[in-house]
């Protein structure tokens, strides 16, 4: 089925905002619930690290505009986080 996705940056902009925002969106709702996981902010960026992973999978399978789009999704989270951080102190 994912080797059925089309080679294009903008499918992989759409992947690598979508899969890590469901991920952060769950991470967050947990830091919230349990007091110990408040300040693992390591937690949010392993969401993000997840791109790297698709990032690997679509080069690989040669679905390089795919991993281009991911890529810049990539960008986009990591300066979110950077923001969000700045925010914090």
């Amino acid at each position: 089925m994912i080797k059925q996705i089309k080679n294009e940056v903008w499918t992989g902009f759409g992947i690598g905002i979508l899969l890590p925002g469901i991920l952060l969106a769950a991470v967050w709702f947990i830091m919230h619930k349990v007091a110990w996981l408040a300040k693992a902010d390591l937690l949010l960026i392993g969401c993000i690290g997840v791109n790297a992973l698709l990032l690997k999978y679509f080069f690989k399978i040669n679905k390089e505009n795919t991993g281009r789009g991911i890529l810049g999704a990539t960008f986009i989270w990591g300066l979110l986080f950077f923001f969000y951080k700045l925010s914090q102190t």
